[in-house]
């Protein structure tokens, strides 16, 4: 899909995922799916809450994610 979204999980990473890199990550992927870099003015803030959106279903899916029968611990 998207070689520069990384894995943002343990063991991955050694700690749970910042905003910061989950934002990024969101961010790239609404990128590779609307083909826009930056969007134009007028697409801006339905690109800005597609990625916010994203961004919370990464957490979402962060805070439950089970490794090898264990949650990953929140840090």
């Amino acid at each position: 899909m998207c070689r520069s979204i990384k894995t943002l999980r343990p063991p991955a990473i050694p700690e749970k995922a910042t905003d910061e890199e989950i934002h990024a990550a969101a961010l790239q992927y609404v990128r590779k799916v609307s083909g826009f870099r930056a969007p134009a003015a007028h697409n801006q803030e339905v690109f800005e809450a597609a990625v916010e959106a994203v961004a919370e279903a990464t957490r979402l899916l962060l805070d439950g994610v089970e490794v090898r029968g264990r949650r990953v611990p929140a840090v």
